[in-house]
Order: C-alpha cells, then structure tokens, then sequence
C-alpha cells in the first residue's frame, strides 16, 4: 500500500470512529451500588422511621414533583367498592405521597412497619435508572400487602434521587 494510500485510510478509519455516538456506560457497578445503598436506605428509614433520610432519597421536597401511585388488584378493589362504592383500580390521589407516607409511619401511635424486596432487578445508562422488585409491606410482623413495584431515579448533581414510585396492591387474601 503507497503512504497516500495508508495516510488516507487511518484518516477514514480516524474520522469514523470519532464520528460514531458516545455509548452509554449500562450498569456500571458504581452506579448499580449506588442505586442499591438507596433501594436500602428506603427500607430501613421505613423500619427506623427515620423521616430525614426517607425525604432526602427524593429529587425534590414537594411532593407534587415525584410520581407516587398505586394500582389495586381486583379483590382488593371489590372489597374496597363494599363501602365505597365508587372505588376504581387506580385513583389519583395527591394526598398519598411519599411525605404522607413517611408521616404515617413514623406518627407515634404506628405499628412497626417493614417493606421486604425480593428479586430487585437494576437498569441504568448512568444519569436514569429503573429499579424494579416484588416487595411485601409487613405491618407488626403481619402481611398487609404485597405485590410489585417499580421506581424511576435520576442522577443529579446531589447523586441518585427518586422521582416516581408506582407500584401493585394486593391483599394477602387476593393470593388465595
């Protein structure tokens, strides 16, 4: 191959390489650990009813700003539509929020409750991420509910926050 020809094909090979899209790291381990510490800071401000660290998981303090919704299950809702006749599956129902939650939980007067994950599964491009898993909420040791959830966390300049939490309810009675 003559030097033109050779300097003139490094120059293509160069110039389209350069050219092709930056790719994405997909799942770096520093971010799925990341992600990891924050599904368990979730659990266990739940357990410690520790309000201050369950807020800060969030992308922002109002609550208007993260996505939280539930989806009942058909028995749960035919239960429900007992008295409460107009009850649907999936109501939007802004004083249900993260804050509201974590205030339940930690009132004085509340039982002791757990969220248990099991088979959480992690995707990330390193500035979103989705995280996934069956989950059970245990009230004083007892199941009062269970099914899947699903959130969505961006990476901000203050590391991995949560910016939507839906999730499936179903009653232990539902699983009969």
């Amino acid at each position: 191959m003559s030097p033109l020809k050779k300097l003139a094909f490094i120059a293509v090979v160069s110039l389209s390489t350069s050219l092709q899209p930056a790719v994405a790291a997909k799942n770096a381990p520093g971010d799925v650990a990341a992600i990891r510490e924050i599904v368990e800071a979730f659990r266990t401000s739940i357990i410690n009813k520790d309000k201050a660290t369950f807020v800060g998981l969030f992308f922002s303090d109002k609550p208007e700003h993260v996505t939280w919704q539930m989806v009942d299950d058909d028995t749960r809702v035919a239960r429900i539509k007992e008295f409460a006749p107009e009850a649907s599956r999936v109501v939007r129902w802004p004083e249900n929020n993260y804050l509201a939650m974590i205030d339940g939980t930690t009132a004085a007067e509340s039982e002791a409750i757990e969220e248990v994950f099991r088979d959480v599964t992690i995707d990330t491009d390193g500035l979103v991420a989705s995280v996934n898993f069956d989950y059970s909420v245990l009230r004083s040791g007892k199941e009062a509910h269970w099914g899947r959830e699903m959130w969505h966390l961006v990476h901000t300049e203050d590391g991995w926050k949560i910016i939507s939490v839906i999730w499936s309810q179903r009653d232990p009675v539902s699983n009969q």
